[in-house]
């Protein structure tokens, strides 16, 4: 069975949402390749954009692997996490 990634980020964005720090910015699902777009709602610089992989993996704009799709919700707190945002 082939991974949807675009749901696989509606997931993702929604489990980022769940932080009290973080917004989401963005919901490209129609790019190539689709993205979301998080930020710490208290800080213009600390942002981030993730794709997810054909492998099921999040990715950011660096390069840095938060998780896969077996624990979005471990993968959006890693991102929480790394922008300094509060726990859910």
């Amino acid at each position: 069975m082939m991974l949807d990634t675009a749901v696989s980020l509606e997931r993702f964005a929604w489990h980022a949402r769940r932080h009290a720090d973080l917004s989401i910015q963005s919901l490209a699902l129609a790019s190539d390749p689709a993205y979301v777009a998080v930020r710490n709602r208290f800080s213009t610089t600390l942002a981030e954009t993730v794709t997810c992989s054909d492998e099921g993996a999040f990715i950011t704009s660096w390069g840095y692997r938060l998780g896969t799709t077996d624990d979005v919700e471990s993968a959006a707190a890693r991102l929480a996490f790394l922008l300094a945002a509060l726990p859910a």
